[in-house]
């Protein structure tokens, strides 16, 4: 009767021991939220969404992780009460237990599963994370963790219905100009220009997509001497005289989501990550690296996307409204024939470089979160390319980005000067504004 007693006991102990072992398995909540990001990003690669509407994906979904995990601490502020366009946010019941990772997750995938098309392709890990939470949390705990998820992603969905973007699909080819000077499609594809209307974009913190415009680029001239010239005389020359670091920079940065191949007669295309990816990759690292907790992380994911969504829709305004040549147009036309860029011109106007503006939006803000002079191995870009570089600071990682442009041969020095400069104003106006 004893050694039944004692094998009851013993019973009872490993049961006990074997729960409180799963609750030790559960995941840190930053960890979650990095996850779910990780999981955008590899969802966003596979539908081959244009680098500014994967940065719309970022701004919506990462914005609708921190309105719900912010509540975990009351230091932390809405977001959304001070961007334009959204209704004011639910906020939790007074006296009522939540699980506020919970209703991020839920907030999250409420977004994602709207403005993004393979969805499917989320569901086993989504349903994993909602069952783990299942096991640790009471019914009604639970259920109320969830619908405060839910409510939230619906009020950014709402938003994200009146931001104009339904209004710029379908619309006709964008086949450029051929006035002098103007951009027209570009070898070796001759595709029509990737979302000309994106300037037409509701921004989220600025009063206008052409609040910051840069300087107009060299007029168009006839004149070998003129800076219209000359730039294309200066990245012709750069890309005979390319060091091994430059090749190395150019391939790092390039971050073009969908590259065609060419081997004869055979044509394929190779998905990457969007340079908006990239930088979220960085504020991972950032992140990871000072140990922020679940609510700075969602924090910096969605500042950073913010950020980087506005910056997109001013240098597109840009883009579409000099609608400026791109160097291997003239260079083929007027100095070589047979010339072709490093990398593959991407199919949109050149003035200002886009890699430029939002790299620098990203490296503003992410210096304005975790510091000046902070140095990181980036790894962003490891899975996909196999390539890893080291920076001391955000802003050296963005100006390396920036010249890359040129190294490759697709942008003028002067483009890449404007859009850096553009993506500073963005952010550092964003900064001021929403008194960050």
């Amino acid at each position: 009767m004893l050694r039944s007693h004692q094998s009851l006991l013993l019973l009872m102990a490993c049961l006990i021991m074997s729960c409180d072992s799963r609750k030790v398995s559960m995941p840190a909540d930053s960890d979650i939220i990095h996850e779910n990001e990780d999981k955008l990003t590899h969802l966003i690669i596979y539908d081959v969404f244009t680098p500014p509407v994967a940065s719309r994906i970022y701004a919506y979904a990462s914005l609708a992780s921190y309105e719900a995990i912010r509540f975990q601490n009351p230091q932390y502020k809405s977001i959304i009460v001070d961007l334009k366009g959204f209704n004011a946010p639910p906020v939790p019941i007074k006296g009522k237990e939540y699980n506020f990772t919970l209703s991020a997750i839920k907030a999250f995938f409420t977004v994602v599963r709207k403005v993004t098309f393979s969805v499917d392709s989320l569901n086993s890990y989504e349903d994993g994370l909602y069952s783990r939470f299942k096991s640790q949390l009471d019914d009604s705990t639970y259920a109320r963790s969830v619908a405060f998820g839910e409510k939230i992603g619906k009020v950014i969905l709402k938003r994200a219905s009146t931001d104009n973007y339904p209004q710029t699909r379908a619309k006709p080819k964008f086949l450029g100009s051929s006035e002098p000077g103007k951009w027209h499609p570009t070898p070796p594809d001759y595709l029509d220009g990737v979302e000309y209307c994106w300037g037409t974009m509701k921004t989220l913190v600025l009063d206008s997509s052409a609040q910051f415009a840069p300087p107009p680029p060299p007029p168009f001239s006839n004149d070998k001497k003129s800076e219209y010239f000359q730039q294309n005389f200066r990245v012709y020359d750069q890309s005979k005289h390319l060091t091994a670091e430059q090749k190395n920079i150019a391939r790092y940065w390039d971050d073009n989501p969908f590259v065609m191949q060419h081997s004869g007669h055979m044509m394929f295309a190779n998905k990457k990550i969007t340079p908006g990816g990239h930088w979220i990759g960085i504020t991972a690292i950032a992140c990871k690296k000072t140990h922020a907790d679940a609510v700075k992380t969602a924090q910096a994911y969605a500042l950073t996307a913010v950020a980087m969504f506005d910056a997109f829709i001013s240098c597109w305004q840009e883009k579409y409204r000099s609608s400026y040549i791109r160097p291997v147009t003239v260079i083929n036309d007027k100095i070589d024939a047979t010339w072709l860029p490093m990398l593959q011109t991407p199919p949109f106007p050149e003035y200002p470089s886009g890699h430029s503006t939002i790299t620098r939006s990203a490296a503003v803000m992410l210096t304005h979160l975790f510091g000046e002079n902070f140095a990181f191995q980036d790894t962003s870009d490891l899975h996909y390319i196999g390539m890893q570089r080291h920076f001391n600071s955000f802003i050296q990682a963005a100006n390396e980005a920036s010249i890359s442009r040129f190294y490759g041969g697709i942008h003028y020095i002067n483009s890449v000067n404007a859009g850096a400069d553009q993506g500073k104003k963005v952010t550092e106006y964003m900064i001021k504004k929403l008194k960050l």
